[in-house]
């Protein structure tokens, strides 16, 4: 299938998308492309019958989910990408039935349950950091396999829950106790963990709430209360608590110079110790550099007397044979004489 993503993205500048907190985007379209959705994030438009176009918002988004597609490219729970630009993204087109509207006429059976399953691990291999997923994102295809759309979210997260939090209140209660009756079943550690999480959110909902009860307050108890409190009405309780405040605050400097010194103490010696250490690295040079210098004078010599003419040769023999003959005639001379 061929997709033209020049004519796309000429296509594209006929449409705006308005990105808003917490209710869909906005969409202005002029173009020839027919829109089948939008969200949060952005707009769905109709390229044929096997590709559309999601044009977000804001670039980020854009950006983000393009690369939670791309993690998950070689698995077959993703829609296919085509082409991407600044602010859209052609991908596959994904057809088949969404988990909400499935369940509104068929039950959560056993085997569904374990495909669920089986897309959080995927979710997990692949290195998304939010490992869940809204039950509308999810659409089952003919053949029994899911398909799952809209995981910008995904990735790029400051906050994430430590079991599928999303999946399980999309659910529904009566949904909810089914499909964690089927995980006890088919991975009971599993289960145990996420039991174990959900107490800990109860019990913090339950402290939250305790924390934001309105209680009556007291005011004129509670300024008599607080008389026992103050110091400064009684002198010698002041001077005392006054002199604890002055040592403590000296303790503290004396602690906090100490902590001064003692740092650059340590950058004085981190300064000296890489001092040395390009001395000695610049010793070790010279030495190499007067070495190398020696070998190759030495290596010069051997060349020089290995490469004497012969001819010179047999002249300073000659020369050497000449003055030991005249040598040898002067004490022949000098014994006859005697």
């Amino acid at each position: 299938m061929e997709i033209k993503c020049k004519e796309i993205a000429r296509e594209v500048k006929k449409i705006r998308v308005r990105k808003f907190e917490d209710k869909d985007v906005e969409v202005e379209n002029t173009s020839l492309l027919e829109m089948i959705g939008k969200g949060r994030q952005g707009a769905v438009f109709k390229i044929n019958e096997q590709a559309c176009m999601k044009v977000y918002g804001e670039v980020e988004d854009c950006a983000r989910e393009y690369y939670a597609l791309s993690l998950g490219k070689n698995t077959d729970l993703l829609p296919k990408v085509y082409c991407k630009g600044k602010n859209f993204i052609v991908m596959e087109m994904v057809y088949g039935v969404d988990l909400r509207e499935y369940l509104q006429s068929n039950p959560l059976t056993k085997e569904l349950s374990y495909k669920l399953i089986q897309m959080l691990i995927t979710f997990q291999k692949i290195g998304y950091e939010r490992i869940d997923h809204h039950k509308r994102q999810i659409y089952l295809q003919e053949d029994g396999s899911l398909k799952v759309i809209d995981v910008g979210r995904t990735v790029w997260r400051n906050r994430t829950y430590p079991y599928p939090r999303k999946l399980l209140q999309s659910l529904g209660t009566e949904y909810k106790a089914l499909f964690l009756e089927h995980v006890k079943e088919l991975a009971p550690e599993l289960y145990d963990e996420w039991q174990h999480y959900m107490h800990l959110e109860e019990i913090s909902r339950q402290v939250y709430q305790k924390l934001q009860e309105k209680q009556k307050i007291d005011f004129d108890t509670l300024r008599k209360q607080t008389e026992t409190l103050l110091t400064t009405s009684d002198s010698k309780l002041h001077y005392k608590k006054l002199l604890g405040l002055v040592r403590k605050v000296v303790k503290e400097e004396r602690v906090r110079e100490r902590m001064k010194l003692q740092k650059n103490s340590n950058e004085l010696k981190l300064k000296y110790d890489k001092k040395e250490q390009k001395m000695k690295k610049e010793r070790k040079e010279r030495k190499m550099k007067n070495h190398e210098k020696d070998l190759t004078e030495t290596r010069e010599d051997k060349s020089f007397e290995t490469n004497q003419k012969p001819k010179e040769k047999k002249e300073r023999v000659k020369i050497y044979i000449e003055d030991s003959v005249k040598e040898h005639s002067n004490y022949a001379r000098i014994y006859n004489k005697k």
